[in-house]
């Protein structure tokens, strides 16, 4: 689950973690009023999504008047604002954030993630923060400092030291970003996030050291332990298939592809994905219908995938162990007569019950094609998506 900037450092400030006092507004009026209560004579407007990239989409402005403030704010408040990471479609403005200036001396990057690889959570700092981030990750990944936390350890003072020596922090200032690392890392774990990201971090001319920016992303899986971070959710930034399908106990993510795909399992699912793009098709969602589907959670997964116009295509593909290939036959069959599907239908089925499903499937009258395997199941549903026999 992702949270606004705003909400991001409220829990950053509540940690001790030390970041700029700032006010959210709906209009001009309102951020205008929130400046004047800020104080200051530079107040930075920024546009509130669930994506980075701001910045450089027009999302973020440094006013230096009131009138400023109430202009930026006015631009900002219902515009789709278009980045890197929320694709060409963009994401409607719908709150701004307005912060008091900051005398920057030095912009710098801090991260914290889980790296799968080595199953520790990894912090990361970088000198060269700002905008350019995720070209600096890409041409020049030395730049970026990375030290990995042993659980059985945890933080420790080391961690801090390596990160600010790293990023050439030294005396006073070390020491304020050494506090810094620690709570951030210490809010990590205690409030489970999967991601804690701050670009810029900065250094201010008076030796502060401050969060200008905050992204933090949390487990989904652990939000039972934290209803106060379940209520900062914001329906409106995420899509209307992934709220429906979590309505239904279904994994789905939608992608931008062209050819859905409904799978058990999320391992099998990446793979399906996978080998999809090798065979030169676009996946256009992640879709997990679980170990205990039924035909009526088969149908609804179906429903859910043609809700995206741009699917010209669907791949089944089940292995059946606790779930029945001849129940997904049925709910295939059933979601086929029942949505009066057009695109073309590949199905692939493995496991428990597998000859009664293919039978099921061949004996429905449906244009269903069958796939003996995953390889044989991608090209054909390529070659569909792309209107090919």
């Amino acid at each position: 689950m992702n949270v606004h900037e705003y909400q991001a450092k409220d829990l950053m400030r509540d940690a001790g973690i030390s970041v700029l006092s700032g006010g959210i507004a709906k209009s001009g009026d309102e951020a205008v009023t929130v400046a004047k209560k800020l104080g200051g004579s530079i107040w930075v407007v920024k546009a509130q999504i669930h994506a980075g990239g701001r910045g450089k989409g027009g999302g973020v402005k440094v006013a230096k008047s009131l009138d400023e403030v109430k202009k930026f704010a006015d631009e900002m408040m219902g515009m789709t604002l278009v980045t890197h990471q929320t694709g060409p479609e963009g994401k409607v403005v719908n709150t701004i954030f307005v912060e008091q200036g900051c005398d920057i001396d030095h912009e710098y990057y801090v991260g914290i993630v889980l790296d799968r690889d080595t199953s520790k959570i990894t912090m990361m700092a970088s000198r060269e923060g700002g905008v350019e981030i995720e070209e600096i990750a890409k041409e020049s990944p030395e730049k970026i400092i990375k030290v990995a936390i042993d659980p059985a350890v945890g933080y420790n003072a080391y961690v801090g030291r390596k990160l600010g020596f790293g990023i050439g922090l030294k005396g006073d200032t070390l020491k304020s970003a050494m506090k810094f690392f620690e709570g951030l890392y210490n809010m990590y774990i205690d409030k489970d996030c999967s991601i804690a990201e701050i670009n810029p971090l900065v250094t201010t001319k008076a030796g502060d050291v401050v969060a200008l920016d905050a992204k933090l992303n949390f487990d989904d899986n652990a939000l039972y332990r934290h209803p106060e971070i379940e209520k900062l959710r914001d329906v409106t930034e995420e899509s209307a298939q992934e709220l429906e399908a979590g309505k239904h106990g279904l994994s789905y993510i939608s992608l931008d592809g062209n050819i859905g795909c409904l799978v058990n399992g999320a391992g099998l699912a990446m793979g399906t994905l996978d080998i999809i793009k090798i065979h030169g098709g676009e996946p256009a969602n992640f879709l997990d219908v679980g170990g205990g589907a039924t035909k009526e959670t088969v149908q609804k997964a179906f429903e859910i995938i043609l809700q995206d116009t741009n699917v010209k295509a669907i791949l089944v593909n089940i292995f059946g162990g606790i779930m029945k290939c001849d129940i997904i036959a049925e709910g295939v069959i059933a979601a086929a007569k029942e949505l009066s599907l057009k695109v073309p239908l590949v199905v692939r089925l493995e496991g428990t019950n597998v000859n009664l499903g293919k039978k099921i499937l061949e004996e429905s009258g449906l244009a269903i094609t069958p796939a003996g395997d995953l390889a044989d199941a991608a090209k054909k549903v390529v070659a569909a998506a792309k209107g090919e026999a």
